[in-house]
């Protein structure tokens, strides 16, 4: 895996935008009440306003996987570019075929060391040293940061750097923040560790953007954020011109579901299911699609293996593209314990589907019962094979329900809108003073 400064730029060279700056050696960065008084410590901005705006010139968007940055960030690096702003992205790595999509964009890809969904301090201690590193050295005028880990030593660095606006985006909360039925004292201890980093490098974002209303309820209430800073974004939008509507097929109802293979995305829920009602309904057809995880609560292939050994649930592995897959589905499911709010049920909406989903955070927020589709309960495979089952008794509202799901992405997840407001949040005036 390439350091962050040996992908720094693509031709090796330093920003023209700015001076280097003075490199510096960090022999300790700890959350001790030294390092939080010299971060919060203020100073006055200046060389970044014309007529009371911020100039921008630099944004740098931080992720810990690069394939987000393409797949679900893409239009906004796009926009980004047609607007006149250099941009960079970092992440831990970059597959040949991602970094040429990334320069053809017209976005700066590099590097840094961190452990997706490790928990160990020395190499978060190395990721909070790279990116702050690489922000000092670059100087951008703005960071974006996602994904818990991103957003923990992400906006640590912003701040130490004094990256003049720093934005966060809680996409969801994630394994920690997600009840599996399994918390042990190790998860416990890890969630309270990350509750109180997320209070300090949260509490010197100027904007922390949430999907749904939960989310940003449980931040709020945890003392992690500030009301003033936690602003609702809403899902994070589709193309709507490329997720189209999609005519259904004939023969008997299909359902399908997306998502990486864990736990708590409700996969063991959904095959149950499937069982279920293929018991009443043997022509019922149920596929799933998705890769396997690393994360702790990752399905092993040989779970896998096992879930899908009767032909209850057709396992189609990883898929580039999932739209020839929604086309050929009546019903879209989402069993999953928590989200932001589920891309992929999204996806599904756009090009026409019905939804059956849980009735918890982030997935709430794509279904209206009885007029979309339908809610389970949480951990029950039980509720999901009475939802899944209601189309299989009366197919003839799948069509109907599927129209009030593209009025719905029509309405609430259209990409061109969501990117706008994302847009003007990173560009927005800064005070004449900020908390540094």
């Amino acid at each position: 895996m390439a350091r962050y400064d040996q992908s720094l730029r693509v031709d090796g060279s330093r920003s023209s935008s700015y001076p280097a700056a003075p490199s510096t050696t960090w022999a300790t960065i700890q959350t001790s009440p030294i390092i939080l008084k010299l971060i919060g410590r203020r100073r006055r901005i200046k060389g970044f306003y014309t007529h009371g705006s911020l100039r921008v010139v630099k944004i740098a968007i931080i992720s810990n996987f690069a394939d987000s940055l393409i797949r679900f960030r893409g239009p906004l690096l796009r926009l980004l570019v047609e607007r006149g702003h250099e941009v960079h992205v970092l992440a831990p790595e970059f597959s040949s075929v991602q970094h040429g999509e990334l320069i053809a964009l017209g976005v700066l890809p590099g590097t840094y060391r961190i452990e997706r969904t490790g928990q160990n301090p020395l190499s978060d201690f190395h990721t909070l040293r790279d990116l702050t590193a690489w922000l000092r050295r670059e100087r951008p005028d703005v960071s974006l940061t996602y994904f818990i880990k991103p957003n923990i030593y992400g906006g640590l660095a912003a701040a130490i750097a004094r990256v003049p606006r720093r934005i966060a985006m809680v996409e969801g909360l994630g394994y920690l923040f997600t009840d599996d039925g399994r918390d042990g004292m190790k998860k416990r201890l890890a969630r309270r560790m990350a509750i109180t980093l997320l209070k300090i490098s949260l509490g010197r974002a100027d904007r922390i953007l949430f999907l749904n209303p939960d989310d940003r309820a449980e931040f709020i209430d945890r003392g992690i954020v500030s009301p003033a800073k936690a602003q609702l974004l809403g899902g994070i939008g589709v193309d709507l011109s490329h997720y189209d509507v999609a005519p259904f097929r004939d023969g008997p109802p299909s359902f399908l579901m997306i998502g990486r293979l864990l736990r708590e995305k409700g996969v063991g829920e959904f095959v149950a299911a499937a069982r279920m009602v293929r018991k009443d309904f043997p022509a019922a057809r149920f596929h799933l699609i998705g890769g396997m995880d690393a994360n702790p609560s990752g399905i092993s292939a040989e779970e896998i293996r096992t879930f899908t050994a009767d032909g209850s649930v057709k396992w189609l592995g990883e898929m580039p593209d999932v739209r020839p897959a929604i086309a050929a589905c009546s019903v879209y499911v989402l069993p999953s314990y928590r989200e932001g709010v589920p891309r992929s049920t999204q996806e599904a909406m756009a090009m026409g589907r019905p939804i059956v989903t849980t009735d918890v955070p982030g997935c709430r927020e794509t279904v209206k019962s009885g007029v979309n589709g339908f809610f389970a309960q949480p951990r029950d495979a039980a509720s999901l094979a009475n939802a899944i089952r209601k189309f299989c008794v009366d197919p003839s509202m799948i069509p109907a329900m599927g129209r009030e799901s593209r009025r719905m992405a029509e309405e609430r997840f259209d990409q061109i809108k969501v990117n706008e407001r994302i847009y003007q949040v990173m560009t927005a005036p800064l005070m004449p003073e900020t908390r540094l």
